[in-house]
């Protein structure tokens, strides 16, 4: 018999601790299972907190290395923190990224030697030209590349109707060829209207390049592009969106920009895209908005910017390029209009277009009158504001009541109160959506293009805006903008909220930076 405690011993219904060695000839691997069973929930909770640090230090690392603004960097870290795992999709998927696109700087320069006479003319009148002015458009040149330029004629064209009809006109009469670039090209009744014109001039002999933004152009398919592309017209996707197409695909860094081109001798750029939406011959509510159309020497830099994103989506080298340029910009005379083409986007750090806007609202000595569907400024845009209401300058800010985005339209109220404290004076469009991005300045400087006032269109898309000096569009513009505030309602110093509305101001500006 064996005494209690001894090694051979076994107590009655508890397993033997030192099993017989015959009695099993291998152990058990051990299992995830049974390693889940031994780790204590404290062990656990060190664990995922290790695991999560080591995220957020990673995902850190990560947006930082890209150089954005402090608030814009802060604000994606702090937002991606709450969503572990998932935050990396999202950032990876919508985060910034760095863009290569590269001006093709050979090309610009063979455009101003090819430019002499214009050259000449705007020197001689910079001479006699206002310092803010002549400030303004050397800044423009340095941060973009663009030199101020001339036309011969500019007109504002108000609304849809009218802009749809006047690049008609100019399609109909090109001889030599057409470009056309578009954030939003929808294959409706305008859009297939003018798409048959296009066709219709591509097989007269004319040269026909239609650049669209892959997301922004999202349901124009291959059924609508086939019969344009079977008449010769050359089609081209900016930044295609889908996975497959590219190893991390582009959601953000559209072009924003809305460019036709005429023969190199006419131009059109503004906020009105190819949609019905802009059109109220056949939406009663179509947007509110403004184009431009420009005739003269200064389309050669329209050309210019449009020949550079098409090289960039189509993978063009410079050398077909320049030969390509110098047989599109025909020999022009100098107009008596001085304009300058400013363009900006991710490719490049230096902000042209916000520069602009803000040095131009600082150099403000009467009036800054600016129009924008989102507004969402950043703090240089801010204050350049608000400092100019101080010191008397007449301010004033004209934004849509009813906005296509409950988001921005919160975080575009949450700045209401400084700006009216400070002495701006804020009006909301109540009659339509307002699509119009415009501002003038005092009487000699307006501006016109794609840019609205919003940190997406400063930093993350591809923009395009035409600075007309002197008074030929600040007239027009300052007319129209008059007329824009008979349909609008002025925003009072106290303005009745409820709690919930104040939050969600509150909440929405917190994200101002991520807009």
């Amino acid at each position: 018999m064996h005494t209690p405690g001894h090694r051979g011993s076994t107590a009655p219904g508890v397993p033997a601790r030192y099993p017989h060695a015959d009695s099993s000839s291998h152990k058990a691997p051990v299992t995830l299972s049974d390693l889940a069973n031994t780790l204590s929930n404290a062990q656990w909770t060190a664990l995922l907190s290790l695991g999560w640090t080591l995220y957020i230090i990673a995902l850190s690392v990560w947006i930082v290395l890209q150089k954005r603004a402090p608030v814009s960097t802060m604000s994606w870290i702090l937002a991606l923190a709450l969503v572990p795992g998932v935050g990396f999709l999202i950032y990876y998927f919508l985060g910034p990224q760095r863009m290569k696109k590269q001006r093709i700087r050979r090309l610009r320069s063979g455009v101003v030697a090819r430019a002499p006479t214009d050259l000449d003319l705007l020197r001689q009148a910079a001479a006699s030209a206002p310092p803010a002015l002549r400030e303004l458009a050397a800044l423009g040149m340095a941060a973009c590349g663009l030199p101020v330029s001339s036309a011969t004629r500019v007109d504002l064209l108000v609304g849809g109707t009218a802009t749809f009809d006047a690049i008609f006109d100019a399609v109909r009469a090109a001889r030599d060829h057409v470009h056309l670039e578009y954030y939003i090209y929808e294959p409706d009744q305008i859009g297939s209207a003018l798409a048959a014109l296009l066709i219709e001039r591509a097989q007269a002999g004319v040269q026909v390049r239609l650049l669209i933004d892959a997301l922004g152009s999202k349901r124009i398919g291959r059924k609508f592009l086939a019969p344009l592309r079977a008449a010769g017209v050359e089609v081209a996707l900016f930044h295609e969106a889908r996975i497959g197409r590219r190893l991390r695909p582009v959601i953000n860094y559209r072009t924003h920009r809305k460019i036709v081109v005429c023969d190199g001798s006419v131009g059109f750029t503004g906020g009105v895209n190819i949609t019905d939406a802009e059109d109220p011959r056949t939406r009663p509510d179509a947007y509110h908005d403004v184009h431009l159309r420009v005739e003269g020497a200064a389309v050669r830099w329209l050309e210019t910017t449009f020949i550079e994103d098409w090289a960039y989506a189509t993978g063009r080298s410079p050398g077909e390029l320049d030969a390509l340029l110098k047989r599109l910009m025909p020999a022009l005379p100098a107009g008596e209009i001085p304009v300058q083409f400013v363009t900006s986007g991710p490719d490049s750090p230096t902000e042209a277009i916000h520069r602009l806007h803000v040095e131009a609202i600082h150099d403000a000595s009467q009036r800054a009158w600016l129009t924008t569907p989102y507004f969402v400024p950043g703090e240089p845009a801010l204050m350049a504001l608000t400092s100019a209401a101080m010191r008397g300058v007449d301010v004033r800010l004209l934004v849509p009541k009813r906005s296509d985005s409950a988001m921005v339209s919160a975080a575009a109220r949450s700045y209401f109160d400084e700006l009216i404290h400070a002495g701006v004076k804020v009006w909301e469009y109540k009659a339509r959506m307002l699509h119009s991005k415009t501002l003038v300045v005092d009487d000699n400087c307006a501006m016109i293009g794609t840019a609205n006032f919003d940190n997406r269109s400063f930093r993350l898309n591809y923009e395009v805006m035409a600075v007309v000096y002197g008074p030929t569009l600040v007239g027009p513009l300052a007319a129209q903008f008059e007329t824009d505030l008979t349909a609008s309602v002025q925003v009072s110093r106290q303005r009745n909220r409820s709690f919930w509305q104040k939050l969600g101001e509150a909440v929405a500006r917190l994200f101002s930076p991520l807009l």
